[in-house]
């Protein structure tokens, strides 16, 4: 049996001590990175590391650098952005608002989305040009506008009487 280790207490063999690894015929002590703490495990490398810092070559352990606008995710080894900031490369970078919008609540698609009775034309929300005898409807494609009851749509606008 080799040293730092000790005889099963079932069956045959040996294990090695808490703190050391099997290496073929030999136990091998567990060298623990800086920022880590050993896992007792009888797998994977020994150890983890803490929240915050992310495993490099299963060698080290390096902090996870959140830039300003951001914040560490749940894990301790990613970060994501704040709302109203979006990832560019390292960089948490501050959405820039037209006026007429707001922040979009989803994690997909556009950053921004325009308020009721504005659409996106380019970096802005425009004003839609609702014609006479018409309402805002709240369709996300087509038109954006219905015409009144009693009238219909020819070339843009909205026409009194029945097809």
């Amino acid at each position: 049996m080799p040293a730092n280790a000790t005889a099963r207490s079932y069956g045959e063999g040996w294990e090695c001590d808490r703190g050391y690894r099997r290496d073929v015929d030999a136990c091998l002590a567990i060298i623990v990175p800086e920022n880590a703490y050993a896992t007792n495990r009888t797998y994977g490398v020994g150890w983890e590391c803490l929240h915050g810092f992310q495993e490099v070559d299963d060698a080290t352990c390096l902090e996870v650098v959140v830039p300003d606008g951001g914040y560490l995710d749940s894990s301790g080894q990613r970060w994501n952005c704040l709302r109203g900031y979006t990832k560019v490369d390292d960089l948490c970078l501050e959405i820039d608002l037209p006026p007429n919008a707001y922040l979009a609540d989803r994690g997909y698609g556009a950053a921004w989305l325009c308020d009721r009775g504005y659409e996106v034309e380019g970096d802005a929300c425009v004003a839609i040009a609702v014609p006479e005898n018409a309402f805002l409807n709240g369709s996300g494609y087509g038109q954006p506008w219905t015409c009144e009851r009693g009238h219909f749509e020819r070339d843009d606008t909205c026409e009194c009487g029945f097809r």
